[in-house]
C-alpha cells in the first residue's frame, strides 16, 4: 500500500476559528421507534441478500427470500430462532438500500448507545418499542403414543378439504395473526424475553409466484400500504422459494416426498431432521397447497425422528389444540404446528423454549401465528368478500 507522507503542521489548529467557520452540528438522536424500524429494515434487507446468496450457491436452489418468511417465519427467525416478518421462504426484494441502511442503522446505535446508557454501559435501559413481556407456559411434554393415529385424522382432513383454486390473473390471499420475539439487554446486562404484540399480516402472492405484496403495517420496516414481494426475474421454483405452480408438480407419496426434501435442504440448518421438520412448516405457514399435497406432507413429517405429538398448544388468537411438534436440539426451541381437536384443520403454529438457553427461561413463547383467512382474489391489496379492500396508505 502506498502511504502519503504525513505533514507536519506549521501553525496551532485554531478550533475557535475552526467552529465559527464550520455549521453547527445537528441533533443526532433519534426516537427508539424510528431507531427500531431503521434496525429491522436492515436485518430485513441482509435476511433477503442472505436467501438471495444462498439460493445462488445451493446445487438445488435457484432463488430464494419470509413475510418472512421463515416464516418463517418466524417466520416470523430471525435471531437464532426468531423469524423474520416474512413470507414463508419468498422471494424476496432485491436489497438495493442495504448499505443505506447500514450506515443509518450504525450511526443511530452509536446515539442510541449514548443516549439509552447507564453508568456508560452502553446497554439500552427500555425495550424495544411496540415490545411486551413474552408469556411464559408450563411445557407439555411430547410423545409418540397417538402420534400416528392424530396424524391420520390430521391428513384425512387435509386431503377432503376444499381449498379454493387459482385462476389466470388471479392471487392467493393468506391472513394470519402473529407475534415474534425481540431481543433485548437490560442495562445489567442480561437478557430478557420480549415479543411483538399480536398482529395482522397479509401476504398476496400469484400462482407462479413472480408476483406478490405483503401488508404488516404495525412493523415501521414495512411501509403501511405495504411491500412489493415481485420476483421480476422470475426464477426457478424450489423447496426454499415454492409457488403454488411449483406446489402442484411435488408428489404426494410420504415417502418420496421425504426423500425429496431431504435431498434439497441437505447441510441447511440445524441438522438434516429439523431442516426437513422446518421446510415442511415453512410450506404450511403462508400458503395454499394443494389437498393431496398437504396430506402427504403431515404424513411424511411424522417419519422425522423426533416429531413427536403434544396433547395441548395454542394459537396466537386463542385457539386450543392438539400439535405434531419437534424441538431443535441445537437451542431447545420446539415448534408445534396447531390442529382443531374436533375438525384436525390447522389453525397456526407456537414455538416454546423447552430448555433455559441464551438467556431464554423454559417455556418462553418465542413465537405465535394464527391462519384466520385463505383465499383467492382477483388482485393484490384486494381481500375476500367481508373483509373489504386494504386501506390506501396514509
Amino acid at each position: 500500500m502506498i502511504r502519503t507522507p504525513r505533514r507536519r503542521r506549521e501553525e496551532p489548529l485554531d478550533h475557535a476559528e475552526l467552529a465559527r467557520l464550520l455549521p453547527a452540528p445537528g441533533d443526532p438522536e433519534l426516537s427508539s421507534d424510528r431507531l427500531n424500524g431503521l434496525e429491522e429494515h436492515l436485518m430485513t434487507e441482509i435476511r433477503n441478500l442472505t436467501s438471495d446468496t444462498a439460493s445462488d450457491t445451493s446445487p438445488h436452489t435457484a432463488s430464494d427470500t419470509s413475510p418472512g418468511a421463515s416464516t418463517g417465519a418466524p417466520p416470523v427467525g430471525a435471531p437464532a430462532r426468531n423469524r423474520a416478518p416474512r413470507p414463508a421462504r419468498r422471494p424476496g426484494r432485491r436489497p438495493v438500500l442495504v448499505g443505506v441502511a447500514a450506515a443509518l442503522v450504525l450511526a443511530a446505535a452509536g446515539v442510541a448507545g449514548l443516549a439509552g446508557s447507564s453508568g456508560g454501559s452502553g446497554r439500552a435501559v427500555a425495550p424495544p418499542a411496540g415490545a411486551v413481556p413474552a408469556p411464559v407456559v408450563q411445557v407439555v411434554r411430547g410423545s409418540t403414543a397417538g402420534l400416528a393415529g392424530a396424524v391420520a385424522e390430521i391428513s384425512g382432513a387435509a386431503a377432503r378439504a376444499e381449498l379454493p383454486e387459482p385462476g389466470p390473473g388471479q392471487f392467493l390471499y393468506v391472513r394470519s395473526e402473529v407475534s415474534w420475539l425481540v431481543s433485548w439487554e437490560g442495562a445489567d446486562g442480561k437478557n430478557r424475553s420480549y415479543v411483538d404484540e399480536i398482529h395482522p399480516r397479509e401476504v398476496w402472492m400469484s400462482p407462479d409466484g413472480d408476483k406478490g405484496w405483503l401488508m404488516e403495517p404495525y412493523k415501521e420496516a414495512v411501509d403501511r400500504d405495504g411491500i412489493t414481494l415481485d420476483d421480476p426475474e422470475g426464477g426457478g421454483r424450489t423447496l426454499n422459494s415454492p409457488s403454488y405452480d411449483y406446489l402442484r408438480t411435488l408428489p404426494t407419496d410420504p415417502g418420496l416426498l421425504l426423500k425429496k426434501i431431504y435431498d434439497e435442504t441437505g447441510g441447511m440448518g440445524n441438522g438434516p431432521d429439523q431442516q426437513a421438520f422446518s421446510t415442511i412448516g415453512d410450506l404450511l405457514r403462508e400458503q395454499v397447497v394443494p389437498p393431496k399435497l398437504a396430506a402427504g406432507l403431515y404424513r411424511a413429517a411424522a417419519r422425522i425422528p423426533g416429531v413427536v405429538l403434544v396433547d395441548d398448544s395454542v394459537d396466537a388468537v386463542g385457539r386450543h389444540g392438539v400439535a405434531i411438534a419437534r424441538t431443535d436440539e441445537a437451542d431447545g426451541a420446539r415448534t408445534e404446528w396447531i390442529f382443531d381437536r374436533e375438525t384436525y384443520t390447522y389453525l397456526g403454529e407456537r414455538t416454546v423454549q423447552t430448555r433455559d438457553a441464551e438467556g431464554i427461561e423454559a417455556g418462553t413463547v418465542r413465537g405465535r401465528t394464527a391462519v384466520t383467512d385463505r383465499a383467492v382474489v382477483d388482485a393484490v391489496k384486494q381481500r375476500p368478500a367481508g373483509l373489504g379492500d386494504a386501506p390506501p396508505s396514509a
